[in-house]
């Protein structure tokens, strides 16, 4: 505590790095800040991510004087312990897709050799059917590759998970702890029972059953914090912190464009979605959140300013001077394969050029407005699930370019809210340390950040180009 009132910190361990923030428990002011990178990569050892997080505590001004913290992290990433707690093998991240295969295969051995059945088994154990992306895929694809890492395998959890332990005063296996928002994207974890499924376990290690982090409540002390007296909050899964950053609440959806792309409603209704184009997971408050992830998203924008030459901001400026629809030019962003669809092996298209279309201003365009009709697309998935859609709140790096802040509402056929560039994973965990401190039954009223509101009027001649040359991607390269 400082100067008589009680300070709270937030982390977000992402996939880039590491962010800390230091906020007032009763109101939410922020405090201070640090921040420290991660390894680049898919494949990354975890001990990284712990040596980034003293780098930015320390750049933080120190916690010592923070009376609780909570971890937000990137989702589904695979940590594989031993029985003495030791690191097995590096982690897995949720973007690395050596465990597509384990996935086709975990969908057909559920249903009996048949795809549709086994999707539909999926759907109706844990509320999600099998990507690359998800834990229990990659569990699969370590028992079959390395099996005799599986074999060592005493313990599995997610890198949430595993920092906040290792940032623990007691730190045996039995002392793993995670929440509903994270642990429901290992599809061995069914939102809708609040339960795991360990014969999903099983069948994913081939038999072996390690041990999983218990499934802590909502606003629930795991621990304290090593070399002090501050309470650890459970976590949870970034989608799940940065909704409660932005204290985002049924009706809601947030889209948020960084290293992925992400759209995730707050509802309270569980979703099964058997196409598993939506991800029925959980929220950090006991609600639901159902969510469509994409492989691609700002990194788009990177490669376009890339090809072009230019900066980010000239890139915006020069989307904003072609016309709607880049007169037929159409870039289908699948540069990193693709999850939504499911498409791994996937690359990039360009469709329609010509002499016309052969301009910077027209790829610019291209660019911005592929990256959001895919994000549209899953905006679509979820109001299909039956999930009611009255805001969109815009976040993320790529939601400061003015042009994706222009384009987007016509895109997406609704007005879109953009809330001031901020760390919303980290202020989200930091809301949830505040809430285990004061006991409550919901989460302090912390004060919403000031929203900027950009309307538009529908461009649907855009979705439709788009539509019709996404059929033609067959995903491969």
């Amino acid at each position: 505590m400082t100067a008589g009132r009680t300070l709270v910190a937030g982390v977000d361990t992402s996939t880039q790095a590491c962010k800390v923030v230091v906020r007032d428990a009763a109101t939410g002011e922020l405090v201070r800040s640090g921040r420290a990178p991660h390894p680049d990569g898919t494949a990354v050892d975890p001990r990284a991510w712990e040596q980034a997080f003293r780098e930015a505590a320390e750049a933080a001004g120190g916690l010592g004087d923070v009376a609780g913290l909570s971890v937000g992290g990137q989702q589904h990433g695979m940590v594989c312990l031993d029985e003495d707690g030791e690191v097995v093998r590096d982690a897995l991240l949720w973007n690395d897709v050596r465990s597509a295969g384990a996935a086709a295969d975990l969908i057909r051995e559920l249903g009996d050799g048949d795809d549709a059945t086994g999707r539909q088994a999926w759907a109706d154990a844990v509320g999600v059917v099998p990507v690359a992306s998800f834990t229990a895929t990659k569990l699969r694809w370590l028992a079959d590759a390395e099996p005799g890492n599986a074999d060592r395998t005493a313990a599995v959890c997610l890198p949430h998970d595993w920092l906040t332990w290792r940032l623990a005063t007691e730190r045996g296996l039995a002392d793993l702890a995670t929440d509903r928002g994270d642990a429901s994207g290992t599809a061995y974890w069914s939102a809708r029972s609040g339960e795991y499924r360990f014969d999903l376990l099983e069948l994913a290690m081939r038999g072996r059953r390690p041990a999983v982090p218990r499934v802590a409540g909502p606003a629930e002390q795991v621990g304290v914090l090593d070399g002090t007296s501050a309470a650890l909050g459970p976590g949870t899964g970034d989608n799940a912190a940065a909704a409660l950053g932005l204290a985002a609440r049924p009706g809601d959806v947030v889209v948020s464009i960084g290293t992925s792309g992400v759209v995730s409603a707050v509802t309270t209704t569980a979703v099964a979605d058997v196409t598993g184009t939506v991800a029925g997971f959980a929220d950090a408050t006991g609600h639901h959140l159902p969510l469509v992830a994409t492989l691609n998203a700002a990194r788009v924008l990177d490669a376009a300013a890339a090809m072009l030459g230019v900066d980010h901001a000239t890139l915006s400026d020069l989307a904003l001077s072609a016309p709607s629809g880049a007169d037929g030019l159409v870039l289908v962003p699948y540069l990193e394969g693709e999850r939504t669809p499911n498409l791994p092996h996937a690359t990039g298209a360009v469709h329609g050029l010509t002499l016309r279309t052969a301009t910077p201003a027209h790829l610019a365009r291209a660019a911005v407005e592929g990256l959001l009709c895919g994000l549209a697309d899953g905006i679509e998935a979820v109001v299909a699930q039956g999930v009611a859609v009255e805001r969109v709140l815009l976040v993320g790096g790529a939601a400061r370019s003015p042009a994706v802040q222009q384009l987007a509402p016509g895109i997406f056929g609704r007005p879109v809210l953009v809330p001031p560039p901020g760390e919303y994973v980290a202020d989200g965990a930091a809301r949830q340390a505040a809430w285990v401190l004061s006991g409550e039954a919901a989460p302090p009223e912390w004060a919403q950040p000031g929203l900027q509101e950009f309307d538009a009027e529908p461009a649907t001649a855009v979705r439709e180009r788009y539509a019709e040359v996404r059929t033609r991607t067959d995903g491969q390269p």
